[in-house]
């Protein structure tokens, strides 16, 4: 329990910013959304960072460089250190520019004001709160996991996921935006900190990486130092999910936040080094755990699948548990069975099934008991940023909603997101507790939440810079993106008994739909397996350029007001 001691201590703290935040407050809608615009060039780096660095980028992005390599690097965390940096540059500044003039709040008050709309403002609020469900239920996961892992199981998951949520809910609750900036820059500013530390330390106790690396190099895991591993439609389709970035509406409402357009300068020189900071340490750890035997055995006994590989090899789960509580070491005999590669094969694709846990699984196992604890809460830190999304989606409920239906006064708005930030946490708690065991983290954020907000982005595009875009060009693209994310869940709802048994096993065709493939835990097309947010993201840029092109434009007057200087 000493580690997870360590990490209550710091949810304690956690939650007390949150609550002096509240101290600090002058009341009012704007300073509880928004802070008052007031946030400082650090805080508002480190916050806004802080907001996309969730229990995705780092167990999620560690899981999957376990599974799949070193590559993962140059899937995501490359890319974004250009495309998002390059989107706060010219589509954050513009955001702000705007807010700051006519007092918006959220994307869906630019939208109806920009297009001259009203009910399909509504219908783009209920889009982007249900794609954002996802992320924080990923919070909520990671909250549980890490709490689970760092006790040994001691703090069961269902109550690691409670105490988190209840945790974030408390300090959104009370410190509104100021709180969750706070907490954020906390927390960013410890991850990136000891973040290194970590790895310095872990990778010291397994005989550093370059050890690892030829270990891996000289066996059949010798795929995980290239990408190989990763098709080329995989590649392609990752490259579109950065776009997703400034349409999350939790980072375009940070981008309201600043208190002046220089913050967003420093903003965009040091966010890729934070993203350099905070991925590298995360996927080398996934990929050297994928060469450690105590590691790998741990989370194959955490598998689902154990139970039926112990009733087929008695003889040999008990030879994993040994190896996994530290029983048998290297310098023992019975442990070279585990090296012979049929089963050394079926352990890793076992351990594949639980790979998000591979992080915590390397500090229980290579740190000391209140190391383990600090280290800890400083995962803890980054998989409890679903913070800025419940407050986002607060804000959006009181602004797009509450507000725009009637809800006049400031604090009867305040108390009305406060009620949704509750209700927000009980669902996302909810589905959790239901979908852990049937969903990784990284595969669940991308093919929802990163897919659907990258298919809305040419909805901020056009608002933003076209002139001609209209509400019915908004209303195609957002009916398209609707559609494109039910079929997907119907049809992987109904190919379940297609699936593949681990992450790493090849996809499979699905009957009656040509060109798509099973995987998994999600859908691709075509032999290159590339992702949903491809023809997603396509087909909303058509649609909107089409539509708009035949429908009637917004009047002169709204046209001079955002695009006549």
């Amino acid at each position: 329990m000493l580690p997870a001691i360590v990490v209550f201590i710091y949810l304690a703290i956690v939650l007390y910013v949150g609550i002096f935040a509240f101290r600090r407050s002058r009341g009012g809608a704007e300073d509880f959304f928004l802070a008052n615009r007031s946030l400082g060039p650090f805080v508002f780096l480190l916050s806004l960072f802080g907001s996309n660095m969730t229990a995705f980028s780092i167990l999620g992005s560690s899981g999957l460089s376990f599974r799949i390599g070193i590559g993962v690097f140059g899937l995501l965390a490359s890319i974004s250190a250009i495309i998002i940096p390059m989107s706060l540059f010219l589509i954050g500044t513009r955001l702000w520019s705007i807010g700051k003039r006519f007092g918006h709040m959220t994307q869906v008050q630019i939208f109806r004001d920009r297009w001259e709309m009203k009910h399909i403002g509504t219908l783009i609020f209920f889009l982007e709160a249900v794609m954002l469900v996802p992320y924080i239920i990923i919070g909520v996961m990671g909250g549980g996991e890490t709490l689970e892992g760092v006790s040994n199981g001691f703090v069961p998951y269902w109550l690691g996921g409670l105490i988190v949520a209840l945790v974030v809910m408390s300090y959104v609750f009370f410190g509104g935006m100021r709180g969750t900036a706070w907490v954020n820059t906390l927390q960013t500013l410890m991850f990136l900190i000891f973040g290194t530390i970590t790895f310095a330390i872990i990778s010291h106790a397994v005989g550093g990486f370059s050890q690892t690396a030829q270990q891996l190099a000289s066996g059949p895991d010798a795929r995980l130092l290239t990408r190989a591993a990763i098709p080329k439609g995989m590649y392609f389709s990752y490259a579109l999910i950065p776009i997703s970035s400034i349409m999350f509406p939790h980072i375009a409402i940070f981008c309201l936040t600043a208190e002046k357009m220089s913050s967003f300068r420093r903003t965009v020189i040091f966010y890729p080094l934070c993203i350099m900071l905070t991925w590298l340490p995360a996927i080398f750890l996934g990929v050297m755990a994928a060469g450690q035997p105590r590691v790998v055995s741990a989370l194959a006994l955490k598998s689902p699948q154990f139970p039926a590989f112990k009733h087929e090899d008695p003889a040999a789960a008990d030879l994993v548990a040994a190896v996994a509580d530290g029983s048998i070491t290297p310098i023992d005999h019975d442990f070279e069975t585990l090296q012979q590669p049929p089963l050394k094969q079926r352990l890793k694709a076992l351990a594949n099934t639980t790979s998000d846990g591979v992080m915590l699984q390397m500090l229980s196992t290579y740190t000391p008991g209140i190391l383990a604890g600090v280290l800890g809460a400083l995962i803890m830190a980054c998989v409890m940023a679903s913070d800025s999304q419940i407050l986002a989606l607060s804000t959006m409920w009181a602004e797009d909603v509450y507000h725009f239906y009637g809800g006049q006064s400031e604090t009867a708005r305040v108390w009305s997101a406060r009620a949704f930030v509750v209700i927000c946490t009980i669902v996302a708690y909810t589905i959790a507790l239901s979908v852990h065991k049937y969903e990784n983290i990284f595969d669940l954020a991308v093919q929802y939440a990163f897919s659907g907000y990258t298919a809305l982005a040419p909805l901020m595009l056009a608002a933003l810079f076209w002139k001609g875009s209209t509400k019915y060009g908004a209303l195609a693209a957002t009916l398209w993106v609707i559609a494109s994310l039910l079929f997907i869940t119907w049809l992987q709802y109904h190919t379940q008994t297609l699936a593949p048994a681990t992450p790493a096993a090849p996809p499979v065709p699905i009957p009656h739909f040509p060109s798509f493939y099973r995987e998994f835990n999600r859908i691709s097309f075509t032999e290159q397996r590339f992702l949903i947010v491809l023809p997603m993201f396509v087909g909303s840029a058509l649609l909107m350029w089409l539509v708009s092109f035949f429908t009637k434009k917004p009047s002169p007057a709204t046209i001079a007001r955002y695009f006549n200087k």
